[in-house]
């Protein structure tokens, strides 16, 4: 009263060598590994990308200003030179430059950025020429003081 079975022939089982075609789930691991590389390297980097050119600010005690908007922002090299951005400007060309940079007109809050090893009357020279521009929100930019 034999009765044979399908699992006995080996009609259940598959073979070990044979596999039942591609794996069709995606691998992860590597995926996660180089979005990770690439955060690092974003947090390393976003510190460095700072706008215009690099001054050494003075210290004062004053709180940072709350602000929504990028305003336009002139740098005063240590030597007197005026850019904005990274671009050199004259004496004649800052009013025009800060026109065409300004999104809401004379409204626009300009930034002025002085080296502290700049003299105060190239500053107030720069600042000059940005209000009688037509500019009303012109302010300076310092750095907090370290305790």
């Amino acid at each position: 009263m034999g009765m044979a079975t399908g699992a006995a022939q080996g009609g259940g089982r598959r073979r070990r060598g044979r596999r039942s075609g591609a794996i069709n789930e995606i691998n992860m691991t590597p995926f996660i590994d180089v979005v990770l590389v690439l955060l690092i390297i974003f947090m390393v980097a976003a510190p460095m990308m700072t706008t215009g050119v690099p001054l050494d600010l003075p210290q004062t005690k004053a709180a940072a200003l709350n602000s929504d908007s990028k305003p336009v922002t002139l740098s005063i090299r240590q030597t007197g030179q005026v850019y904005l951005g990274e671009d050199e400007l004259t004496d004649d060309g800052i009013v025009a430059r800060l026109s065409a940079a300004a999104k809401d007109g004379f409204e626009e809050r300009v930034f002025v950025r002085g080296d502290k090893r700049v003299d105060y009357g190239r500053v107030a020279q720069v600042m000059a020429i940005v209000t009688g521009g037509g500019f009303k929100k012109v302010a300076l930019v310092t750095e907090q003081e370290q305790r």
